[in-house]
């Protein structure tokens, strides 16, 4: 009875040894490599923050050079340049384009003379094709690039070009 006892015994005693080494080995790792980790997260998370501000400042940068490039209408020189008043974002200044096709275009949300120019061709001509037969014969092939030369107040230039067209081709 003795010899089951001492066997329990060891049987007991060799696995808390056996199980203290298997938890060194497969347990936590030692101090040094807990720090490395948390340097190496401080390091990650400072990254992160620069690339977000730098972001929120590239950002306001682009709104700040967005607002500084938008063209201001000059009435007046429209005016002299036309020899006629010209309303803001009048679509009718570009050849081509008449009242009907206009009211077309501002029910398409295409209302200003930037948002004209930033319209592909094909796009007007869709435009124009859904209106029905009447409006299906105006080629649109000049009215983004004119809308441009409007928006940016090159009146002369938009004068001058529209001289050599012949019903906005």
């Amino acid at each position: 009875m003795n010899t089951c006892i001492l066997i329990h015994f060891a049987v007991g005693i060799l696995s808390a040894i056996f199980g203290y080494l298997l938890g060194r080995l497969f347990g936590k790792k030692n101090c040094n490599d807990c720090e490395n980790y948390d340097l190496k997260i401080a390091q990650l998370e400072a990254e992160l923050k620069a690339c977000k501000n730098q972001k929120i400042t590239t950002q306001k940068r682009s709104i700040a050079s967005n607002a500084a490039s938008a063209y201001v209408f000059d009435r007046a020189l429209a005016k002299t340049v036309f020899g006629k008043t010209i309303k803001e974002n009048d679509l009718t200044v570009i050849e081509g384009i008449g009242p009907k096709i206009q009211q077309l275009f501002h029910k398409n949300n295409i209302k200003t003379w930037k948002s004209l120019s930033n319209c592909s061709v094909a796009k007007c001509q869709k435009i124009l094709d859904d209106a029905g037969e009447a409006y299906r014969i105006h080629n649109p092939g000049t009215w983004p690039k004119q809308a441009r030369m409007a928006y940016e107040g090159k009146w002369e230039k938009l004068l001058k070009w529209q001289d050599e067209l012949d019903g906005g081709r």
